[in-house]
Order: C-alpha cells, then sequence, then structure tokens
C-alpha cells in the first residue's frame, strides 16, 4: 500500500524509533507529587531553554493557553489577541468558561498585531467596559500561514503592553518553527512575556504534551490549576521522555520543514487555479487558495484524498497543508503532481 502524504497538520506525526526507546527506559515516579525524575528534567530543560525559573509539563497546548490566562487575569476582565488566534479560534470558549474573561479580536496581518492597535484598544476606568488587563501572541502564527514575528515588533508591543499595565502570554505552539526560520533565540521572544507556551507534540514529534514556562510564583498556581483542569499525572516521565528528546534531537531539524514547504509552495503557485504568494510561507504551514469557478476546497481535498494526499480545507476556497516530520520530499511531489492533475482535468 503506498504511504499517504498527510499534509493536514504536524500533529499526525508519529514517535522516532529512537524516541520510543527513550520513552521505554525513562525513569518515572508519580508527578503530582513531583517525584517524576524525568518530567522534573524536561521542565528544567525548558525553562532553561526559555530563560524562565520554571516550567510545567501539561498534556495539551490547550490548557497551557488556558492555564497562562487564568494566571494572568481575574474575572471580568478582557483579553486582546488577534482574530485568528488558538485560544478564540480552537480552544472551545474555554476562557470565558474558566477564567470568566471577555477574549478581544483585532485584525492582525496575517496573524500579526501592531502596537498601535493594541494601544488603541485598550479599555479602562468606565464600568461599561471590561478592563482590558492582558494580550496574547501566537508565534508562529497558524491561521495566518505560519508567519513569524520579528523580535522588534515583539519587543515594540511589549513596550506598549507594559505602558498600560497589560500582562502578556506567548501561545508558542510552533515557537521553534519561529527561532530556527528566523535565527532568534527562544529566550530572546520569551522574555517579553510573563508566561510563554510551546508544544512539543507538533513539529518537535513527541505524542503527547506541551510546556507553560513563567516564574516560580506563577508555576506554583500553575500547578494548582493543572491539577484542577484534570491534567495531573502520574508516571508521566514515559512522556515526558519524548518530549526531552525531541527538544534534544528535533529543533534544528525543523529547517527541513521549512524547505519542504516552501518547495511545495512555489509548485502549487505555478499550477493554474491555484493562488498563493509563495514569499509568504516563512515556516511548514502553507495556506493556497481554489481560484476556479465551481471548485470548493472540500472538493480539491477529496480528490486529493483518493490520489493518497490529505490536506486540510480552512474555508470555502482555502485549504491548508502542513510539513513536518514524516513527510519527506517525494511526498511533496506527490503532493504537487495531484494538485496538478485535478486541476487540469
Amino acid at each position: 500500500m503506498n504511504k499517504l502524504a498527510d499534509l493536514r497538520s504536524d500533529t499526525v506525526t508519529r514517535p522516532t524509533a529512537s524516541m520510543r526507546e527513550a520513552m521505554m527506559k525513562a525513569p518515572v515516579g508519580d508527578d503530582v507529587f513531583q517525584e517524576d525524575p524525568t518530567v522534573n528534567r524536561l521542565q528544567e530543560q525548558a525553562a532553561a531553554l526559555l530563560g524562565k525559573e520554571a516550567a510545567l509539563f501539561v498534556p495539551s497546548g490547550t490548557m497551557a493557553n488556558q492555564i497562562a490566562i487564568k494566571l494572568l487575569t481575574s474575572l471580568g476582565d478582557e483579553v486582546l489577541l488577534e482574530e485568528g488566534a488558538h485560544p478564540l479560534n480552537y480552544e472551545s470558549c474555554g476562557a470565558s468558561v474558566l477564567s470568566s474573561v471577555q477574549l478581544r479580536p483585532l485584525p492582525g496581518r496575517r496573524g500579526l498585531l501592531q502596537p498601535e492597535q493594541i494601544s488603541g484598544a485598550v479599555r479602562r476606568g468606565d464600568v461599561h467596559w471590561a478592563p482590558t488587563t492582558a494580550l496574547c501572541l501566537e508565534n508562529s502564527h497558524n491561521r495566518g500561514g505560519g508567519s513569524i514575528y520579528p523580535l522588534a515588533l515583539v519587543a515594540a508591543i511589549r513596550e506598549t503592553a507594559a505602558a498600560h499595565g497589560l500582562k502578556m502570554h506567548l501561545d508558542g505552539a510552533r515557537l521553534f518553527n519561529a527561532c530556527v526560520a528566523s535565527g532568534t533565540p527562544a529566550a530572546e521572544y520569551a522574555r517579553h512575556f510573563e508566561t510563554v507556551s510551546f508544544c512539543l507534540s507538533k513539529g518537535l514529534g513527541a505524542p503527547v504534551g506541551s510546556i507553560l514556562a513563567a516564574d516560580l510564583e506563577l508555576i506554583a498556581h500553575a500547578r494548582r490549576w493543572r491539577k484542577m483542569l484534570g491534567g495531573g499525572m502520574r508516571q508521566a516521565g514515559i512522556l515526558a521522555a519524548a518530549g526531552i528528546h525531541a527538544l534534544d534531537n528535533h529543533i534544528e531539524r525543523l529547517a527541513e520543514d521549512h524547505e519542504h514547504a516552501g518547495i511545495l509552495a512555489r509548485g502549487l503557485a505555478e499550477i493554474p487555479g491555484i493562488l498563493l504568494n509563495p514569499a509568504d510561507v516563512e515556516t511548514n504551514i502553507v495556506i493556497f487558495q481554489v481560484d476556479r469557478p465551481g471548485w470548493t476546497a472540500k472538493r480539491l481535498v477529496e480528490g486529493l484524498k483518493a490520489q493518497g494526499v490529505l490536506m486540510l480545507p480552512v474555508s470555502e476556497s482555502r485549504i491548508r497543508a502542513v510539513t513536518h516530520l514524516d513527510i519527506n520530499r517525494q511526498d511533496i511531489e506527490k503532493a504537487l503532481t495531484a494538485v496538478s492533475g485535478i486541476m487540469k482535468a
């Protein structure tokens, strides 16, 4: 049977043989008692990588983001974020239910906000308004097509946020894609935020888990919220070992995913009926538009599936393709051949 070229998401990666071996050999303990040595090692390694005092291993990026929002807000507050941000679109209204806060979306260019937008959106001093107290940025930005926040822009946003007394969270689910593509160390991004999260289970290739990093006091509170939300795991070192292996071996290789995404984008741009600007593809996410009368994204995706290529429709006319650890150059060529053949037919 021919191998599927699964470009729906970088969440579909499977552990490598060496990662599985590391998981099998991991020493474990009870993490709720903070006695799992492998979890402790992962948390220490992640905190050091981000330049933070402490970190917490949690089951998912959604939980990491929701705990961060809880830590940085009070009941009835308002959080600013870009209109395509993950906590607004993909976390099942969690912030409203769990933290009783209002998420206020701002329009960005390919997912990126500007300091003047934030300054103009802050609301304080009127009983009719929810007071704006926090800001969430996403880097790289999923719905922005894997777009990267330049470090200088993050610094300028931080200066604006500080002037208005806003705390900041970085949803860095794909932070290391941004770091590898831009050459910016993770700690340089992280120092501008009170809390930072990143996923181990996307481009880094681990099967489960995310990291939330902050100062010692915030992580102590985060540990309680993790337990309350059902994220207190026991012998979680089996999973944490995969995260350690990912941090040790899979960060720099993200450049391969970016190269494959660039090849895919340039090839798609040459196919009649497909619209995208290859220059917009900065990391591992390619979003393109089907521009042919009578055609929809869903129709093209169904045709691709019949040829062993999986992609994800994200609107009536737009499709997302994501490169990752399990996608090679042959898969990219297979995808391009399939798209070209369907559009010609």
